[in-house]
């Protein structure tokens, strides 16, 4: 599943592949990995495509079917349910911290003003702590990039 979250699961031939009911597989799924293999297979693809969003710049729908997901909207909804924000907005915050994080404020020059990431009116933002804590708290596979990142941020 981690290697082809495109490929539609079908529980019939996954459970005649380890010889066993789909029942039973998914019993033993569940109890195992504590969810359901569909559930699984969607965070999965989740979790790529937070990936996905955070590394390229492939569109909302490229990415939606990259990670086996045809209908667009149906991407976004999911994604939304699972982190907390669009593919889109998660995108534009996600660079945005990227920018604040090396220093870019903006400015054009890329080395920022000394004064920090501020938030339009001069101030320093202590939301950006709290926005990292938010997300993780969405993320149901949180990826290493972010604990590296909060890890990084808070020292």
């Amino acid at each position: 599943m981690r290697e082809d979250v495109r490929g539609e699961l079908s529980l019939g031939e996954f459970a005649q592949s380890v010889n066993l009911s789909v029942w039973r597989l998914c019993h033993i799924f569940k109890s195992d990995v504590g969810m359901p293999p569909i559930r699984y297979l969607r965070l999965l693809r989740m979790e790529r495509a937070k990936n996905l969003l955070e590394s390229s710049f492939l569109s909302v729908k490229e990415i939606a079917f990259q990670v086996g997901l045809n209908d667009e909207s149906h991407f976004v909804r999911d994604f939304k349910s699972t982190y907390g924000f669009s593919p889109a907005l998660y995108r534009s915050q996600f660079k945005s911290k990227a920018e604040a994080h090396n220093g870019d404020n903006g400015n054009g020059n890329g080395h920022g003003n000394g004064r920090g990431p501020t938030n339009g009116n001069g101030n320093q933002p202590h939301s950006v702590r709290s926005h990292l804590v938010q997300i993780a708290k969405h993320t149901v596979l949180p990826s290493v990039h972010l604990f590296i990142y909060m890890f990084s941020y808070l020292n």
